[in-house]
């Protein structure tokens, strides 16, 4: 795989951290959560990791990461002080960890078949043409109740 925390820094838009940094070794680290939810996600679904294309692995991994570089706490208090008045906000901005989103599963193809579920609740006649079951010309209507 060819994410590295350089190409974190190109997708955020600011210099790479020095080699060895903190920040290095941070943002690499995150890049390995990330390649391990996938791996173990591929594994409970039962699909081949290495199946799923370097590519997509890819896009999920640098958009998990940066996500987590934008937003790394689970909470953020903002205080406003004007005068003798103060004003404190509360965020929460994300689940303080790396974290893959539904939607990258999909791209992945790793989705949960036993996950949710939908019920089709219209009747069987909703889905066949209006002239079975529904006069549709004046002459049908001679004969409906």
């Amino acid at each position: 795989m060819a994410v590295t925390p350089a190409t974190i820094a190109v997708a955020l838009g600011v210099a790479a951290p020095e080699p060895g940094s903190a920040q290095d070794q941070q943002w690499g680290l995150w890049i390995d959560d990330a390649t391990m939810l996938i791996e173990l996600r591929a594994e409970q679904v039962g699909v081949d990791f290495d199946g799923i294309g370097e590519a997509k692995i890819d896009y999920v991994v640098r958009e998990a990461v940066v996500a987590q570089v934008k937003k790394p706490d689970d909470a953020t208090q903002v205080s406003i002080t004007v005068d003798d008045g103060t004003t404190s906000r509360s965020y929460r901005s994300s689940k303080g960890r790396v974290s893959i989103l539904d939607e990258w599963w999909v791209i992945l193809g790793l989705t949960d078949p036993s996950g949710a579920f939908s019920l089709d609740m219209a009747p069987d006649v909703c889905r066949t043409p209006p002239g079975d079951w529904f006069p549709t010309t004046t002459d049908d209507w001679r004969g409906w109740p």
